[in-house]
């Protein structure tokens, strides 16, 4: 699945942040919830819009956002 087909990204909502498919959900909202404990099936009990692939994209996006190389100064 090709995360982008989920992530929508739109100046004039939530102030361009990455949300999905056009809802005013945030990747970030996402895995916040994921974060604090909440299961797949919790969240999407409690956001009956969202999909399951909905969380995978979000997973996939913040996955291929932290992949950048780190370079050590000494």
């Amino acid at each position: 699945m090709n995360y982008l087909d989920r992530i929508t990204f739109n100046p004039k909502q939530c102030g361009g942040r990455p949300c999905i498919r056009g809802y005013r959900m945030r990747v970030s909202d996402v895995l916040e919830l994921l974060a604090a404990g909440a299961s797949w099936e919790e969240i999407l009990t409690d956001y009956a819009f969202l999909e399951r692939d909905d969380i995978q994209a979000c997973l996939d996006y913040a996955a291929a956002r932290s992949k950048h190389t780190v370079l050590k100064v000494s």
